[in-house]
């Protein structure tokens, strides 16, 4: 039988309690290419993981003293990185599903061919070379991004670091909220740096972002032949994220017909791939994020109440940038240093205009928007510091004043940034107003300034106002009606 054609020869441990095969795997495993140790039962299969590292221990099932299953636990615990493989001349449905939940890599039931067992290391092979590639490249770029860390100083980022700190160590569930481009992947991107599973990996996906008749496949992976297309078996992203964390952006737009299988991985740690019949066990810790009320999903039926109570075991809300405005000076110098790393660290980056600019400007984009700005002021721009002149067209527009707060605090070490002549709408009946104001105006004016307290958040101002969600739907609803009715002047 011919040698492997690549990669390095791969220390295999045998372990059965037939004479025949013992002396036949001492024989043909070098001849394979491998660096072979047999042993004759479970308990000296063991003692070998304890003194050596293996890539992978095929193992016979039924063994006096230690059966096989017993010694791939103790191989996962000793080496959780080797691959275990289970022979045995039993064959039934119930080991086959006892080998699978103790996530062997392969099968096989004698007599078995020399050839299948080379075809099965030849598949170990292949995946350990992709594995070592694959964490090769995870260092070199953490190596060339460092370590995620939050941009800014504002308390309201320090509260989003607290709560980091505290849910990190911890394996509980977490949604994180926020506007679009607040930054929800970079808080989950360093929960799972400074959390136990630092080491394995983070497997990010945008549930919105996935073709709905995909979804299922993508999470879950699925069997050979399951569905037309389906021409291998493949892995699904909670079994690439196994040990290590799992990032659902957009957890708000996975399919309803999909949210029980969610609900049931959370619940359980076990998954199935589609067309399979037996469950895969994953040691995974999923973090949400959403841009959407839940909650008011909840109401319409959208999204299930028992899967969000799951997802929600602790919350982190991120604020938009319009509640951290004082930021921006450090992630505009953040954002030119990462495109210039040239920049010398005591060059300023950008001009008091352009900070009093940005300081005026809505930010319905966020962090994402702030960066694709600053991206485009360098394309302009040949020599820092950056001037409001680099900035595009829509900042120099009237239209970019914010409200509020936002639009009136200067941006400290700039000069103050004039404050409009006079407000958009009263804030109060008690201020002066041009014309009498009804009740319903007044009515609907309080509606809006909680929504606009809790970021659009419908159920959280409903509680606040005192009044049932769908009063508070109701009452929108009239309203739009009304100014889509009423002639413009």
């Amino acid at each position: 039988m011919p040698m492997p054609t690549g990669g390095r020869p791969m220390r295999i441990l045998f372990a059965d309690d037939e004479c025949s095969l013992q002396e036949l795997m001492r024989i043909e495993l070098p001849r394979l290419g491998h660096e072979a140790t047999v042993c004759p039962d479970g308990r000296t299969a063991v003692a070998a993981l304890e003194r050596t590292a293996y890539d992978c221990v095929i193992v016979d099932l039924d063994m006096p003293g230690l059966g096989g299953l017993e010694v791939i636990r103790r191989a996962r615990a000793i080496s959780p990185d080797t691959e275990t493989v289970i022979v045995t001349g039993k064959s039934s449905l119930e080991t086959a599903v006892a080998a699978v939940r103790e996530g062997v890599f392969d099968y096989l039931t004698k007599p078995c061919k020399l050839a299948e067992i080379q075809g099965v290391l030849e598949r170990v092979r292949r995946k350990r070379e992709l594995t070592a590639r694959l964490r090769a490249l995870e260092g070199r770029v953490r190596r060339a991004e460092g370590a995620t860390h939050l941009v800014g100083g504002s308390a309201a980022l320090e509260q989003v670091r607290r709560l980091i700190a505290r849910v990190a160590s911890s394996s509980a569930n977490v949604l994180i909220r926020g506007e679009t481009g607040t930054g929800k992947e970079l808080v989950a991107r360093s929960i799972h740096e400074t959390s136990a599973r630092a080491a394995g990996p983070l497997v990010a996906v945008n549930c919105g972002a996935l073709p709905e008749h995909l979804v299922e496949s993508e999470l879950f992976g699925h069997r050979k032949g399951a569905f037309t297309g389906a021409d291998e078996h493949r892995a699904g992203l909670f079994e690439v994220a196994d040990g290590g964390t799992l990032f659902l952006d957009e957890v708000g737009e996975l399919p309803r017909a999909l949210q029980p299988r969610l609900l049931r991985a959370l619940e359980s740690g076990e998954i199935r791939r589609v067309g399979d019949n037996q469950p895969t066990t994953v040691d995974v810790r999923v973090i949400c994020a959403t841009h959407r009320c839940l909650e008011e999903m909840v109401a319409e039926g959208a999204f299930r109440e028992d899967l969000l109570f799951r997802i929600n075991t602790f919350e982190i809300p991120v604020p938009p940038l319009r509640e951290r405005l004082e930021d921006l000076p450090a992630l505009v110098d953040h954002f030119v240093r990462r495109a210039r790393p040239q920049t010398p660290p005591q060059a300023v980056v950008a001009g008091a205009d352009v900070l009093e600019r940005l300081a005026t400007h809505r930010w319905p984009g966020n962090i994402r928007e702030l960066a694709n700005a600053i991206e485009h002021a360098l394309v302009l721009c040949d020599d820092l510091p950056l001037a409001e002149g680099h900035l595009p067209s829509r900042f120099t527009s009237a239209r970019s004043v914010g409200r509020g707060v936002a639009a009136r605090e200067p941006i400290p070490g700039t000069a103050p940034i004039p404050t409009p002549q006079a407000p958009l709408a009263p804030a109060s009946p008690s201020l002066a107003i041009e014309r009498p104001v009804s009740l319903r105006e007044l009515e609907m004016q309080a509606i809006l300034t909680a929504l606009d307290r809790h970021h659009g958040n419908k159920p959280r101002a409903a509680e606040e106002l005192g009044i049932s969600l769908k009063t508070l739907y109701n009452k929108l609803n009239s309203s739009a009606s009304t100014a889509a009715s009423t002639p413009s002047s």
